[in-house]
């Protein structure tokens, strides 16, 4: 399952209410609270086996009308060990309407009882380990019916979903999808509904002929029947987790590709079809890839990916399967301003069919071995296509998004067998911190021992259930060296070291010696490999050290004195760091040191002193030529045009990217800074950027052009309604809100109501940004009844707390504005203020705690 949208949202509602000036409030809960958490004193340990599954055959129709499943169950079970007569399965809110043993094909009833949760069946013997048993079950779900919690993780957990049934919203197909993760599997087929079973599989879909299916492993027949429905049949010979059980059923383009004579095929909506290979055409490139590092391959026997509205989890990893949110189908144009993130999903999901489909989980606790992976496959990749810097500068995203996390929820064990609900563990630490850890122990073991070590690791634990330890031993096994330091401190343990680095230079006896000392108020000691490089005489020495103590003193000798002693030189450590030098030092790493991260912190030490050190401008205008795109984006956002130097020096570069750049995230950045300047001589540059293919440099025009030329940029607004997307849409948004025609709210309601999914959050912002600037209570109540909506289908506490404190906020805006005006004005705008506050309460009283 995927990180970027399935557990990150906090980190993104965050980010983006800061970025949007507004405060955040405080989510997390006091350590008394947390102690005191009944919850959290119970220990959760793998699921016990008393029965394992063998294989499962399903055989399932839909009633669109009711939203149910009418389904026949065939279950192959065994005792796991030990000689038992009964049975206890999943299955959640359904009707049970058979429950038999089959015995020479015949059915024969057996007791049971059923609690809406769990089915407890009475066996006809009691069966040793050695002997399968076949239980029949005749049941019909009702996914719509089930009460079941969500998280921020996953936003709803009813595990079988009808999308659009009755065809009443003409903006969104007939769809239907499963996401059996965490345990919504037995939402809709019965089975034991947990990570460490495994079982082959065979699932008949009847559906109307005009759909496509898709399903785990092969389609092996289709069979038209004489209703006008087809029956499509999908096997899986190679066992894996109920919980990657999936369906999907729609009205889909399939576009076919190709690897080593394995499907591999694209699901899409038929708009989208064109843009399919764009989407998703590195595929292939990842399966060879990954397969060559992991010198393991790809052990499935196709791969297909789909798109699913309204999807509940950014993607999720169904073997052989995955399903993405419709966020994942953009056109050409939307591809230019992604920065790879669709890739670093395809990859992220990819990968789990070797970490997470293959060899898997024993249990939430353990779910790093899962997710931390996935997360670190998305680095693997960037580096591979597109080279370090890229994804180094993914990595440290990650790495601020789980800082940013313990900020408002504290910090966690990455395995932790305490937490309140097994959805709490789909978090920053399991993800992000996890993924920085795979990058330190990597850079801590080398190279080939890393990759060896993973080989051994899913050859001794193929279609099996694991956990950290056995990943331990992998390591330990190849690299010859105790690894329990490692696993200790980072896997069964919280926290990250804060670094307080100085340093002390002798001329005389031509020494510097390098002072690390941990300064985190946790008492625990880490123990932290790293490499110190050493510029000197226009030669590099490398000292490989390993800090053991609260205070360590490492000193080195030299001929010529250093220009640069860079500390932790590969930038691999999850750590705060305070590295006490001058700034010739930083210059100096900016110019000479290889890592995105050497020329990242530069910046950020130019940046603050870009004030009052011509040097400071200096660095800055070489980093707004640096090789890496993202690194000239991060400059020129760093950049303060208010400084007289810093314009000057700067301004003739920042024009010609804002013109010219091969990267459109550069020239959008570059006119975004062109437009605060606000000066009448970047017009034609605004205006010719409206034309540009890119619709964030499209946008960052229009913005500009605005405030030089509301007329003309009102005007070009309307003429790039027609194909219009992300960014530009606020955009266009904010030329009709300074405008201020009520014949336009319409446009911004409307791409409002054609967002679905995860992307309708962003949206969200956008909307309720445009309705704080209108003074049209008609308008403005619409939009608000919308965005409550929203919020109702997301049924997300996280999202719920941040959609009702930005309306609070922007309630009291409108209140404030009311008292400086008179008449009719001030009468609609203490409407408007009043119905913001009145949603914001009752969106307030839906939120769970």
């Amino acid at each position: 399952m995927n990180q970027h949208l399935k557990q990150s949202l906090l980190g993104m509602l965050i980010g983006g209410i800061a970025g949007l000036g507004m405060s955040t409030p405080l989510m997390a809960q006091s350590d008394k609270a947390t102690q005191e958490d009944p919850a959290l004193k119970i220990y959760r340990a793998s699921a016990t086996k008393v029965n394992d599954l063998v294989h499962t055959k399903l055989d399932v129709r839909f009633d669109y009308a009711k939203r149910h499943l009418y389904g026949k169950a065939w279950i192959t079970l065994k005792p796991h060990f030990y000689a038992t007569d009964s049975l206890t399965l999943d299955a959640k809110g359904m009707d049970i309407n058979e429950v038999a043993i089959v015995k020479a094909g015949k059915n024969s009833p057996l007791k049971y009882s059923y609690d809406s949760l769990q089915l407890h069946i009475k066996l006809d013997n009691k069966y040793q380990p050695s002997a399968s048993y076949i239980i029949y079950i005749s049941y019909t779900a009702k996914p719509d019916e089930l009460k079941v919690k969500g998280s921020a993780a996953i936003s709803d957990a009813k595990g079988l979903y009808f999308i659009n049934p009755d065809g009443k919203d003409p903006n969104k197909p007939t769809q239907i999808w499963t996401q059996g993760e965490t345990e919504a599997a037995s939402a809709w087929f019965p089975t034991i509904d947990k990570t460490n079973q495994k079982c082959t599989e065979e699932i008949s879909m009847t559906v109307e002929k005009k759909y496509v299916t898709l399903s785990n492993g092969k389609l092996v027949s289709q069979k038209n029947n004489a209703d006008g429905t087809r029956t499509d049949t999908w096997k899986m010979d190679l066992p894996h987790s109920p919980y990657l059980f999936m369906m999907a059923v729609g009205d889909y383009a399939i576009v076919k590709d190709t690897w080593r004579g394995k499907e591999v095929n694209y699901y899409v909506e038929k708009p989208f079809e064109k843009y399919a290979k764009n989407i998703f055409g590195n595929t292939p490139e990842m399966l060879t890839f990954y397969s060559k590092i992991l010198g393991y391959d790809y052990p499935w026997v196709k791969y297909s990916q789909i798109t699913g509205r309204d999807y509940v989890s950014g993607a999720m990893e169904n073997t052989t399967a995955t399903l993405h949110g419709e966020f994942m189908q953009k056109t050409d144009r939307e591809l230019l301003d992604n920065n790879n993130y669709n890739e670093s999903v395809i990859a992220h999901e990819l990968f789990h069919h070797w970490f997470g489909d293959l060899a898997t989980a024993e249990s939430w606790s353990n779910l790093t071995v899962n997710e931390s992976f996935a997360d670190y496959s998305e680095y693997l990749w960037l580096e591979h296509k597109y080279g370090k810097d890229a994804a180094d500068e993914h990595s440290l995203e990650a790495a601020q998004s789980y800082m940013s996390m313990t900020q408002y929820a504290g910090d966690k064990d990455l395995v932790r067998f305490h937490y309140r609900d097994k959805e709490d563990m789909f978090d920053q630490v399991t993800y992000q911190k996890g993924g920085r850890i795979l990058n330190m122990l990597r850079n801590a073991v080398g190279d080939s021992a890393f990759f060896k070590s993973l080989n051994v690791y899913l050859k001794a634990n193929a279609f099996k259930a694991t956990e950290a330890h056995q990943l331990r031993l992998a390591f330990e096994e190849v690299t010859g060296r105790d690894m329990n330091w490692f696993f200790n401190q980072w896997y069964f343990g919280k926290g990250f070291p804060e670094l307080d680095i100085s340093y002390k230079y002798n001329d005389a006896a031509k020494t510097v010696t390098v002072i690390l000392q941990q300064i985190q108020k946790d008492p625990k000691v880490w123990q932290l490999p790293m490499a110190i490089d050493i510029y000197a005489g226009g030669k590099t020495d490398r000292h490989n050290i390993t800090m053991y103590n609260r205070v360590d003193f490492f000193t080195f000798a030299y001929t010529t004195k250093p220009d640069l002693v860079n500390v932790d030189a590969d930038k691999v450590i999850l750590a705060k760091t305070d590295d006490h030098r001058s700034f010739s030092t930083y210059a100096f790493q900016y110019a000479h040191a290889p890592n995105y991260m050497d020329r990242h912190i530069a910046i950020d030490e130019a940046a603050e002193a870009q004030a009052t050190n011509p040097e400071a401008v200096k660095l800055l205008q070489l980093a707004l030529k640096d090789k890496y795109h993202g690194l000239r984006s991060y400059t020129i956002s760093k950049l303060n045009l208010a400084n007289a130097a810093v314009k000057a020096a700067t301004l003739p570069a920042l024009v010609e990217l804002a013109k010219q750049d091969p990267h459109s995230l550069v020239r959008a950045a570059a006119l975004q800074q062109l437009v605060e300047l606000k000066d009448p001589q970047y017009v034609s540059l605004f205006e010719a950027a409206t034309k540009d293919k890119s619709y964030g440099v499209a946008a960052a025009g229009l913005e500009g052009l605005s405030i030089q030329d509301l007329g003309k940029a009102y005007a070009i607004a309307k003429q790039l309604e027609g194909d219009t997307k992300g960014k530009l849409v606020g955009a266009i948004a904010g030329v009709y809100a300074k405008k201020g025609n009520a014949s336009d709210v319409s446009f911004v309601a409307t791409k409002f109501d054609e967002t679905s999914g995860q992307d309708k959050l962003n949206a969200a912002f956008d909307y309720l940004g445009f309705l704080s600037k209108i003074n049209n209570t008609a308008a403005v109540i619409k939009g608000v009844d919308q965005v409550k909506a929203m919020t109702a289908q997301f049924n997300n506490s996280q999202v719920s707390t941040y959609i009702s404190n930005w309306m609070q906020e922007i309630s009291k805006n409108k209140a404030q504005e009311a008292t400086a005006v008179t008449g009719a004005n001030r009468d609609e705008l203490t409407k408007q203020a009043d119905y913001m506050h009145k949603t914001s309460e009752e969106i307030k009283k839906t939120i769970k705690e």
